[in-house]
């Protein structure tokens, strides 16, 4: 089934600065994701995570989304403070406002702001569909970002709180 919009979390100069799993990959499906979206009419939303000090703080250069993806001068970018792009952004209403049912997400990190994001969507009623290999995250002292994605994928995830398909399955929705 077609979806309503694409939201893409936190995917900022300063967090791909830092060479995540599979950076270059994950900024190839996700342009590839953008533009078909684009093409067919289903908006592209940004979300931006914002500290008070340090790298992220907003209108910093590394707070800006990567430029491999940035938005289009209509797009609508959400600023965070905490895990969940729903959590006091304003992107619940706006896609409540657009009737939006149906939503695709991708972007960092796997093991937090995307899934706490999955997670709240979930609970707001959204049918959530995660594109494969369209999230991803960094090692850490024990386990490698690799098997971190792959777990959120299969057993957290999917047929509980989101599906998750291949890209290419993905792309043929965005086109139907």
């Amino acid at each position: 089934m077609k979806p309503d919009a694409l939201i893409v979390i936190d995917v900022q100069r300063e967090l791909v600065g830092q060479h995540p799993y599979q950076e270059k990959q994950l900024l190839e499906k996700i342009l590839t994701l953008q533009t078909a979206c684009r093409a067919n009419g289903i908006p592209v939303m940004f979300v931006q995570h914002t500290e008070e000090e340090g790298p992220l703080v907003h209108g910093e250069p590394t707070w800006n989304i990567a430029p491999e993806i940035a938005p289009m001068p209509a797009e609508w970018v959400f600023e965070k403070h905490d895990r969940s792009a729903f959590r006091q952004t304003g992107l619940d209403a706006r896609l409540k406002a657009l009737g939006a049912k149906r939503l695709l997400l991708c972007g960092m990190q796997t093991e937090y702001c995307v899934d706490s994001t999955i997670k709240a969507g979930f609970e707001l009623g959204y049918s959530i569909t995660v594109p494969q290999g369209c999230t991803t995250t960094y090692d850490n002292r024990i386990l490698k970002a690799s098997d971190i994605i792959l777990f959120y994928e299969r057993y957290i995830w999917n047929d509980h709180l989101a599906t998750v398909e291949p890209l290419d399955a993905v792309l043929e929705s965005i086109r139907s």
